[in-house]
């Protein structure tokens, strides 16, 4: 394609983006606070922990327990409810695929194991015993209950699940029920977690019968929630280490580590500038959804740096390239790529001064325009642009202005004070009206965007949600909308 028919298909696509943009994105929807209680859909090996961390909570929550797939169906069927919480997170991506579910976070883990009556009274050492004509093994439903499922997965790779199957003698809809059947005399061996043998002190497990799996519990919001902010709150403190999480613990499940507990949590996010114009609708949705605050702290990514090599802790820091996290990369975990950034060399419609190319910026008295490489990503990218095309000197030496932010620049451009901007894709959407765009075909021209969490960040739970709410399908759509090429998906 010529330049010149690709700046046309560039203003001509910043338009239908920005159409679109309006179309889609007037605001977010209101939020509903509940009418009643909220209902939570619990797993019925979670009973003794859920229930302790209700009472703690203060009331104002249902539940309803039963077997994970029962539960599933169910909530699937109503399209009703707030909160899932699956005894195995299996079961949260079949309701993710099902589109039922929204957030969710990370609460505990558990085992399956092989439980007897205390003193193991039938001897029994291993699993070739449960084939023996005097014992009586039950089982969860395999197609019902998260344990069951997961012994059967486990004993189909060793061969050992079909004859199991065939001498067990009652599969039981809830692994407590198996639970109770040990307990009752009705049965002498069961499968059941590690965490129900701790609850009936009348069972021990068999040593030395493990299985290769492990359970881990979420808390899930679903999409049918008519108040997400109150079952977001509930999640939160169910998920809290000095909340939910030691009602876990203290039933004897491994828990994750979770965010302290806060009524109104407030995440501090450094944001290189010119990424606000993108984030800004999706940080203020996930504000009113999670019922949180995010303070933004927008700037040059040069600044940001030095403020946080000077002992700044944001929660989670979103650059405007790779360059400027790698800085500070010991300070947080590892990031994730969302976006892509061109530069390109902005002037105003009708190009009055002939600027077609890098090799034209040098041109005498062009009044040039420029990110300043100490204080942003784009002054960086600007100068190894350049010394790349062996233009630096010649281009440097009509530099007018070096500015922390691109918008800057435009500003100047549109005021008639400069000529020419070397400034991003994304810089040129609101004044594409008024500017032509010309591409500059360098690799070094393109500026990747990464997000992270800050590794001391006490926080971490919640400002992970905003990555995701961050990488999220409306997301792209107001990303593409400013000029940016997505990349989010390449890095799931």
């Amino acid at each position: 394609m010529s330049r010149t028919g690709w700046r046309i298909a560039f203003a001509l696509s910043l338009a239908a983006f920005v159409g679109l943009a309006v179309r889609i994105y007037s605001g977010p929807s209101p939020v509903s606070e509940p009418s009643g209680p909220l209902l939570v859909y619990c797993a019925a090996g979670l009973r003794q922990p859920v229930e302790a961390a209700v009472q703690a909570y203060g009331g104002g929550v249902q539940l309803q327990f039963g077997a994970s797939q029962t539960l599933l169906a169910n909530l699937e069927l109503s399209r009703q409810g707030d909160l899932f919480i699956p005894a195995d997170d299996s079961y949260l991506r079949l309701a993710r695929a099902k589109n039922l579910v929204a957030e969710s976070i990370p609460l505990a883990g558990m085992s399956p194991v092989l439980a007897v009556v205390k003193g193991n009274p039938k001897g029994i050492r291993g699993l070739p015993d449960l084939l023996r004509s005097d014992v009586r093994l039950a089982q969860a439903n395999p197609d019902a209950a998260a344990v069951g499922k997961l012994v059967r997965e486990s004993l189909e790779k060793t061969g050992q699940w079909a004859p199991l199957k065939e001498k067990t003698l009652v599969f039981k809809p809830t692994v407590n029920d198996v639970a109770n059947d040990l307990k009752l005399g009705s049965a002498d061996a069961g499968f059941v977690w590690d965490i129900t043998v701790r609850q009936y002190p009348e069972l021990e497990r068999v040593g030395g019968v493990g299985f290769d799996v492990v359970a881990n519990i979420p808390v899930a919001v679903l999409r049918s929630s008519a108040a997400p902010p109150s079952a977001l709150r509930f999640a939160r403190f169910l998920a809290a280490r000095d909340r939910g999480l030691p009602e876990f613990a203290k039933a004897g499940f491994d828990v994750v580590e979770g965010d302290v507990w806060e009524e109104k949590p407030d995440l501090l996010l450094y944001s290189g500038a010119m990424l606000r114009p993108a984030i800004e609708k999706t940080v203020a949705a996930f504000e009113e959804r999670e019922g949180c605050s995010v303070t933004r702290v927008y700037n040059g990514c040069g600044i940001l740096v030095g403020q946080m090599q000077a002992g700044a802790k944001p929660d989670l820091y979103f650059a405007c390239d790779a360059q400027f996290m790698a800085m500070v990369r010991e300070k947080f975990q590892p990031p994730l790529a969302i976006s892509l950034n061109q530069l390109v060399i902005l002037v105003p419609k009708g190009n009055p001064k002939g600027v077609k190319s890098l090799k034209d910026m040098a041109k005498p008295g062009l009044r040039v325009g420029i990110g300043h490489e100490k204080q942003c990503a784009l002054g960086l990218l600007t100068q190894q642009t350049l010394a790349q095309s062996r233009l630096q000197e010649e281009v440097m030496k009509n530099v007018v202005m070096q500015s922390s932010t691109g918008d800057l620049l435009v500003n100047q451009l549109r005021t008639g004070s400069l000529d020419a901007v070397v400034a991003y894709v994304s810089n040129a959407v609101s004044a594409a009206e008024v500017l032509e765009a010309i591409p500059v075909d360098i690799p070094c021209a393109l500026a990747v965007q990464p997000i992270a969490v800050a590794r001391d960040a006490t926080r971490k739970r919640i400002s992970a949600r905003l990555v995701d709410a961050l990488r999220s399908v409306e997301s792209r759509a107001r990303f593409e909308a400013e000029g940016f090429r997505w990349r989010a998906d390449e890095s799931r």
